[in-house]
Parts: structure tokens; C-alpha cells; sequence
């Protein structure tokens, strides 16, 4: 058997990690109990089971089902220590998985009914996001995202937002969703009031529809990153567009595989975007209901595309270039990954 190393121990950036789909199942379990939450049985069963529900998201009853189950799991979370313990237990679990940084995406108008409005929503997250980096020494930064079924201007709203605390940690701006509702076009001006406040531009594209969501991203939203953006592997155009660009894909196979958007790991085009040069960034999106984390990325990396160790090296370097890190974490970040590929394999 080849001799490989540990890649929970491979210093990485985390670029594509939901907030309530960062909960641990039973922290999910707990809250509901504690509020008197039914939740629907099939994720109660998926959380009690530790097996992930079988969605397939590729239509859109497909779509509302998992949508049903991840506003479910949102309903859980009502008072600021459940804001603080979702994000404490986040990080530890990145940290276990040797990441050194992570940027999470947030809607705060989710939870803002809940937290006394949409500023002291956001505030207390950001204040947890401050106390758990300092607490865990994981770096940690927020991402805001519009919802793209809402109207264009609820996301000029999260825009000016976001802007208003970029020097408290929210580093980008994102559009998550149903990519098949709502044109990226729509929210050309909510991107322009956060690319014009110094945040990057992080919209989801090519997932559930195909190249031309991503090309959008790109000509609409002047999209530094993409959210998933796997089905640019169907243009090669688009993939030297990318490439030449330098701008990331922040993938997440098993996200795919759940959804529906490939039959099995081996068909996610990781091969393809990483041979055409496409940076990357591999994230773990919902682990809560997609059952795997940030390292378990790496591992189907490994498993399912013969990746080696050299190539998964430069996947690492690959997220925390595509990072809002600052300077010195990325080149301490960097640094590590060179010295893991230095060790010998176990």
C-alpha cells in the first residue's frame, strides 16, 4: 500500500463553509429538544443515524426538500449562546482538520427575527467569529451572502451591511441558493457597493446549472471566486478564462455527489479543472447535512482522482492564495504546507 501523509494535519484554508450547515448533528439534536422543535424525520433519522439524507437537488422539489431540512436545522438557533457555540464548535472542527483559516458564509436576515434585527444579528456574529479565532488561534473571517430568491434589494441592504463592518471581519460577498432563480445580473449593484467597499466578490455559479451561470458570475458580478462552479469543467473556454484569470473555484465534491450533480466522487471534475489550471479551494458546504468535513474533501482528492500527495500540497496552497487571509498568515500557512510535503510519508 502507497505511503501517504495525514492530510487532517495538511494546513489549509476553508473558503466554502455555510453557517447552520456548519453544526454538529447533535448540537442540531440538543437545540431542538431545548426549544421544542420537531424537526422532520428525515433528518432527525439522518442526525440520529449518521448517515446524510438522500437529497438530490437537481430539480427543484429536490431543491425545496433540502431547503426544508436546512431551515429546520436554522430554527434551532435562538438566543446568542446558540450563535457562539454553533461557531466555537465550527472552528474546532476545522482546526482538527488542519485548517488554518476559514471564512464562513452567513445570510444574517436568517436569523435576525430570532436576534433582535438584522444589525445585532450580524454583530453577534462577528463578535463570536473574533472570540473563537482568539480563543482557538484559528484565523476566522465572515462572508455575507444575499439570497438570490429574495429581491435585488434586500441585497443592496446586506451590501451596504457588510461594507459597514469590514473592519470587524466580514471580508467578502456572496449570492447563495437556487442558482436557477434569480439572474446574477439582477445583483450587479448589490456586488458593486461591496467591490467598491473592498470586499471580495464570492457568488455561487455553476452547480446546479451549467457553464453560463458561471460566465455570469464573471461578466455580471466580477466574481473573484466562485461558489462550487464545477460545471466550467463542460467549456474549455471557460476553464482557460478561469485559469487565465487566476480566479477560484471553491469546490465541494461531496456536496455534489449529495445534490445530485454527479452519481458518484469519481465524476466531479476535479481532475479536469486542476490540469487546466483552474485554482481551487475545496470546501465542505453543509457538512451537517452532507455528513463529511474540510479534510474528507481532500481524502476523495485522493481516493477517487489518484491525487498525489506534491498535488494535494498545492490544492492547500491553492485555498489559502484564494484567501482573505492577511499576509503573514498566509505565509505561515504556506510554509506549512511545504513543511507537511517534506515529511516523510507514514
Amino acid at each position: 500500500m502507497e505511503r501517504v501523509r495525514d492530510l487532517s494535519e495538511l494546513p489549509k484554508a476553508h473558503l466554502h463553509l455555510h453557517f447552520t450547515g456548519s453544526m454538529r448533528p447533535a448540537t442540531v439534536l440538543e437545540l431542538a429538544d431545548k426549544y421544542g422543535v420537531r424537526l422532520p424525520d428525515a433528518l432527525t433519522e439522518a442526525l440520529t443515524s449518521g448517515e446524510p439524507p438522500k437529497l438530490r437537488a437537481t430539480d427543484e422539489r429536490g431543491w425545496f426538500r433540502f431547503q426544508r431540512l436546512y431551515d429546520a436545522a436554522r430554527s434551532c438557533l435562538r438566543e446568542p449562546e446558540d450563535i457562539r457555540r454553533l461557531v466555537r464548535e465550527a472552528a474546532e472542527e476545522d482546526v482538527r482538520d488542519g485548517s488554518g483559516w476559514l471564512e464562513i458564509q452567513v445570510d444574517p436576515t436568517s436569523y435576525a427575527p430570532r436576534l433582535g434585527g438584522l444589525i445585532p444579528a450580524l454583530e453577534i456574529i462577528l463578535d463570536a467569529v473574533e472570540t473563537t479565532s482568539r480563543e482557538t488561534g484559528l484565523g476566522m473571517r465572515v462572508l455575507v451572502a444575499a439570497n438570490r430568491m429574495k429581491h435585488p434589494l434586500d441585497a443592496r441592504t446586506l451590501a451596504r451591511l457588510a461594507v459597514r463592518y469590514a473592519d470587524r471581519g466580514v471580508v467578502g460577498f456572496g449570492l447563495s441558493n437556487d442558482e436557477r432563480r434569480g439572474m446574477a445580473r439582477d445583483f450587479d449593484r448589490a456586488f458593486h457597493i461591496a467591490r467598491e467597499g473592498g470586499l471580495l466578490s464570492a457568488p455561487h455559479g455553476g452547480e446546479l446549472t451549467g457553464p453560463a451561470s458561471v460566465r455570469d458570475c464573471l461578466d455580471d458580478l466580477h466574481a473573484s471566486r466562485i461558489g462550487h462552479g464545477v460545471r466550467a469543467a463542460e467549456d474549455p473556454r471557460l476553464l482557460k478564462r478561469l485559469a487565465d484569470r487566476g480566479v477560484t473555484c471553491e469546490v465541494c465534491p461531496a456536496s455534489n455527489v449529495a445534490l445530485g450533480v454527479y452519481e458518484k466522487p469519481e465524476d466531479v471534475p476535479l481532475r479536469t479543472l486542476f490540469e487546466a489550471g483552474v485554482p481551487m479551494a475545496l470546501g465542505a458546504d453543509d457538512p451537517l447535512l452532507f455528513g463529511s468535513r474540510l479534510a474528507a474533501q481532500y481524502e476523495i482528492a485522493r481516493h477517487s482522482h489518484g491525487f498525489s500527495d506534491a498535488e494535494l500540497a498545492e490544492l492547500a496552497r491553492q485555498s489559502v492564495r484564494a484567501s482573505a487571509a492577511p499576509a503573514d498568515v498566509r505565509a505561515r500557512l504556506l510554509a506549512g504546507v511545504d513543511d507537511w510535503l517534506a515529511r516523510p510519508a507514514a
